[in-house]
């Protein structure tokens, strides 16, 4: 697929996905999404790739929906959808970074609350502003920012559809820090690293489990679970070698 509006890289292990309209603070268009859709994908598909960072090019991250561009493809009968689920992608992918540069509000918010890691640049803004369009918010943000910054918090952001600093946000829980700007990449890099040096398909176990079992009541469904997947991690040669590095005192090679 020829890509426009992001830009896809990858430097192994890791894959570098930047929005890529810097004009419009890389507002949200219906292309947009499927382009992301794809590059999330062909990361997926390739052996090299161990981890996805998300960033935005020039002052924005992902400032919303691009109402414009939204309404002329409605207007042209255009797909809205990625053509599939978007959290479901994001939960059953591989591990996802979003590096937060600047604005990041509407649908830059939402599709980055399922992401597995998010950290902030201290010029990061956030918000919810769907009320303020006469909307509701979607891609089941009004559960994933309950997880995140608890009920108060998520409450205040979603009713009052006002924008907030990273610095408001420190310690709530939605990102997993903040740093200046110029340290951004290199935070949101050296995390992806880190997690990349990790077996894929235990990786996307472990997502898999949080998925299903961060709201489970029920503690014997969640050892279930737990078990089942550890019977099939017995079986993988990516245990194997994790024993056999740790025997010869070296550290294991997964990729």
């Amino acid at each position: 697929m020829e890509t426009t509006q992001i830009l896809y890289e990858v430097e192994a292990p890791i894959a570098t996905i930047t929005l890529q309209r810097p004009e419009r603070l890389n507002a949200w268009t219906p292309r947009m999404s499927r382009e992301l859709w794809y590059a999330i994908e062909a990361a997926n598909d390739a052996s090299a790739v161990g981890a996805i960072v998300v960033t935005g090019a020039g002052r924005g991250f992902c400032a919303g929906a691009d109402i414009g561009a939204f309404a002329s493809a409605m207007d042209r009968g255009e797909e809205l959808s990625t053509g599939g689920d978007w959290v479901e992608l994001c939960r059953r992918s591989k591990p996802l970074i979003a590096a937060v540069n600047g604005a990041c509000v509407g649908v830059g918010m939402t599709m980055i609350l399922p992401f597995d890691i998010i950290v902030a640049s201290e010029r990061a803004r956030f918000g919810m502003l769907f009320i303020r369009m006469g909307l509701v918010p979607e891609l089941a943000s009004t559960h994933f920012l309950v997880q995140r910054i608890g009920f108060a918090k998520a409450t205040e952001m979603c009713l009052s559809g006002r924008l907030y600093s990273a610095a408001e946000l420190t310690g709530e829980g939605l990102f997993n820090g903040v740093v200046p700007p110029d340290e951004l990449m290199p935070r949101a890099l050296e995390l992806a690293n880190e997690i990349a040096g990790n077996p894929d398909p235990q990786l996307r176990m472990i997502k898999e489990l949080l998925t299903r079992n961060g709201t489970e009541p029920d503690l014997k469904a969640v050892q279930a679970r737990e078990h089942e997947y550890l019977k099939r991690c017995y079986e993988t040669s990516e245990h194997r070698e994790a024993v056999l590095a740790f025997s010869e005192q070296r550290a294991p090679r997964f990729r």
